[in-house]
């Protein structure tokens, strides 16, 4: 798939991402679109001062909203703890 059909660097995006220190952690994170620097002519998330290559491998939502959503429909609410699950 052309991503840049629908994507431009400087949009603002929402994405779900996994915490890699804590297993079975995830949140909806900003995310910007941005010129890939490693891979010239291709776009990249920019997220936690780390690029990330745009796939479409990558579940990317215009919206906070549509994130939270898919969020809660994947993880579930948070428990008391705040744990999700």
């Amino acid at each position: 798939m052309d991503l840049e059909q629908f994507y431009q660097p400087g949009d603002v995006v929402y994405v779900i991402i996994r915490n890699p220190h804590v297993q079975g952690a995830a949140n909806v994170q900003e995310a910007a679109v941005v010129n890939n620097p490693d891979q010239p002519g291709e776009l990249a998330l920019f997220i936690y001062e780390t690029y990330y290559p745009l796939t479409d491998e990558v579940a990317v939502y215009q919206t906070e909203e549509e994130a939270e959503q898919q969020f809660q429909q994947v993880f579930g609410s948070p428990d008391s703890e705040g744990y999700y699950g």
